[in-house]
């Protein structure tokens, strides 16, 4: 019998919280929890520090490595990959790491000729983390989260392996 599959090579989601992906949602953001203009940068790093430990947590729980990495341009998915064939993990978290890259966020500016600070979204860099696993029925994914503000979010899905496991659950070679 012959017949033809077909499917996503990667699918990629990604999402932001919309309402403070710009400055004037970050001003209104602010506002309304009441924080002051020159709290700003105690505040992001306070809210950013509680997003990477309650991210990293069930990685540290199981014993996964978690490690940071200086460079952006590293193949982290190989690495995962190499980690998760080594020590047999076949299902649940792999690998977690921390890398700082290029990204938009927020800063306070004081603008020249009013002496007044503002608040502007501008390029830079960050600490994003990295989470690989293994999940039962998508197979190998991985996920990275910016831990700044807008918090944009990216998970990983190969598509590959997702058709490769609706086989074997059908029974297919």
């Amino acid at each position: 019998m012959r017949g033809a599959l077909w499917g996503f090579d990667r699918v990629v989601l990604r999402g932001t919280l919309r309402a403070i992906r710009y400055a004037e949602g970050m001003k209104a953001y602010l506002i309304r929890k009441g924080i002051w203009v020159g709290d700003f940068a105690q505040h992001v790093q306070a809210v950013s520090e509680r997003l990477k430990e309650s991210s990293l947590a069930e990685a540290r729980k199981l014993g996964r490595k978690i490690v940071y990495w200086a460079s952006s341009q590293a193949d982290k998915e190989a690495r995962a990959r190499r980690i998760a064939a080594e020590e047999k993990i076949t299902r649940g978290p792999v690998w977690g790491l921390t890398c700082v890259e290029p990204c938009p966020s927020f800063e306070m500016y004081r603008h020249r000729e009013t002496k007044k600070r503002e608040l502007v979204s501008r390029l830079r860099k960050g600490l994003f983390l990295y989470h690989y696993g293994i999940h039962p029925m998508f197979g190998f994914m991985n996920a990275r989260i910016q831990t700044g503000f807008p918090f944009p979010v990216q998970i990983g899905l190969n598509g590959r392996e997702w058709r490769a496991r609706q086989r074997e659950a059908a029974g297919l070679k």
